[in-house]
Order: structure tokens, then sequence, then C-alpha cells
């Protein structure tokens, strides 16, 4: 692979529960969920994982659009990163991404929505390893 660009984040404490940094933009306290027994002051993982995984969607579908030559005006996705215990004694994720795509045709949304998927870098990560469901919705 030709590397484009390389993020780095270092996580201190105790993992789940500590402290991350990635340059000089994120500097947050880390902590599980009260749903997974932690305090729930502090940002978790999967908050993250949703937040940028939203964000790369994101900005495939708006590269996708322009290839398609449609403009998209107050587009969002939204992430949701699930966790749950995969049976074998440790956990896995489950992804939800919600597209909106105000003005645009329920079917090219979906069409778009589905190439977004195939180009964008997180997808492609986790394809086969996690369950994804990308929806199209119109709010």
């Amino acid at each position: 692979m030709d590397v484009l660009y390389t993020a780095e984040a270092v996580s201190t404490g105790h993992g789940r529960t500590g402290h991350v940094t990635a340059g000089s933009y994120i500097d947050l306290e880390v902590a599980p969920p009260t749903e997974m027994g932690g305090s729930g002051k502090g940002t978790n993982p999967e908050q993250l994982f949703a937040a940028g995984y939203a964000a790369c969607f994101h900005s495939a579908l708006h590269a996708v659009a322009r290839g398609h030559k449609v403009s998209l005006q107050d587009s969002s996705v939204g992430g949701r990163v699930h966790i749950g215990p995969n049976g074998q004694g440790g956990y896995q994720l489950a992804v939800l991404l919600e597209v909106v795509l105000p003005g645009v045709e329920p079917e090219l949304a979906q069409q778009l929505a589905d190439e977004a998927h195939q180009v964008c870098p997180y997808s492609n990560a986790t394809r086969g390893n996690i369950e994804v469901t990308v929806t199209v919705s119109e709010d």
C-alpha cells in the first residue's frame, strides 16, 4: 500500500480507563460507559470509532456524489457502534450508519450510500469482520 497519511494516537492509563491523545486536537479522558460497569465520565473507544467512521463515510459519500454530479446540501451521516459479548468470552462490534440526504430522491440516495460503502476506508477495513448496516433516512 502506498501510504498517503498516517494518524497516530497514544493511550495511557489502563486502556479503557485512562487517557488518549492524537495530534494537538484530541486530548481526552476515556472511561467505559456505565452499561459496561464504568463511570461513564469520559469518552469511550466506541464513541471515537463511531465519530471516525461517520466522518470517513460522509467524506466518501461526498466523493461519490461529485462523481455523479450530485450536489449534497445539509447531508449528514450518523454512526452508532454497538458492543456486546461474542459468545466466546470476548466482545464484538456492530455498526449502524444512518445517511440523510435532503433533496435527493430515495433511490439515488440509496445508490450513493451503497457506492460510498464500497469506497470508504472504514467500510473496507470492517467488511467481513463486523456487521455494518447502512440505512438511508429522510431525517
